[in-house]
């Protein structure tokens, strides 16, 4: 396995440079591996590109994924307190760009291309990959797709302090209009790339509802959505009885058909 790490991939205007980790399968045989791109979590505040689900004490899920014959790029994006909505999904959008500017060099394939989030870096996986028809598919774990919804089901819509409003730069109450824009719902399309949505039934940071939002909504436009809504599991798949590696594996699995 090849790794690469702190690329800097863009820097934008008054603030720190930003950077990807790269991993790179082994010689493949002459095949060329296609490119998951990894969007961390954190409620957009906090959260590093060196952060893959923390429960997962027992494996490293980017060795998993690179063994399994992808490429995989961990990618960083502003924090809510350097910069509000949109900033994070032009950071991810740039990421994304670079990548593809460069697969010849590392050797992998920027055509086929798979983004996957976990909570607040599954919103911004899912608003960058539903507004780039190049993009294969998108492995959304748990995370938020409709914000103004989401607000009314944790009761926190008027709250400034909330991480959802210190991301927009306001409520959700206060400015519906930007929570709408910030919510994957909404920029839902007929020619979307496929989506894998997974969220823990015992989920109290992100209610499952907002994963059966957006599958619904992907579903009315014919956009081909797999829900897996997981008995027992809480945020970042914690619990005692999760199968994380079979979910890990499932994630893979789906990369697998959407980049054949």
């Amino acid at each position: 396995m090849g790794s690469l790490s702190e690329i800097d991939f863009a820097q934008p205007v008054g603030f720190r440079p930003l950077s990807l980790d790269l991993r790179t399968p082994d010689d493949q045989g002459g095949a060329v591996a296609p490119l998951i791109v990894f969007v961390h979590g954190g409620g957009w505040r906090i959260g590093s590109r060196k952060m893959f689900c923390p429960s997962m004490v027992d494996d490293d899920p980017f060795e998993r994924i690179v063994a399994a014959g992808f490429a995989v790029a961990s990618v960083e994006y502003r924090l809510s307190a350097e910069a509000v909505f949109p900033a994070q999904t032009e950071d991810v959008a740039a990421a994304l760009g670079w990548l593809r500017a460069h697969g010849d060099r590392y050797d992998y394939d920027p055509s086929r291309v798979v983004l996957w989030g976990e909570s607040a870096g599954a919103t911004l996986a899912a608003l960058v990959g539903l507004q780039d028809a190049a993009v294969r598919g998108i492995i959304d774990w748990y995370g938020p797709s409709d914000l103004p919804a989401m607000g009314a089901q944790l009761g926190n819509a008027d709250d400034p302090a909330s991480r959802e409003a210190q991301w927009l730069g306001a409520s959700a109450g206060a400015d519906p209009e930007r929570a709408r824009a910030a919510s994957p719902v909404a920029h839902v399309v007929a020619g979307a790339p496929p989506f894998l949505i997974a969220h823990g039934l015992a989920d109290e940071a992100v209610p499952f509802a907002q994963s059966e939002l957006l599958a619904a909504r992907l579903a009315e436009v014919g956009t081909p959505v797999e829900l897996e809504l997981v008995p027992g599991a809480g945020h970042m798949w914690h619990g005692d009885d999760v199968d994380r590696r079979g979910l890990l594996d499932r994630a893979i699995a789906f990369a697998h058909r959407a980049t054949a």
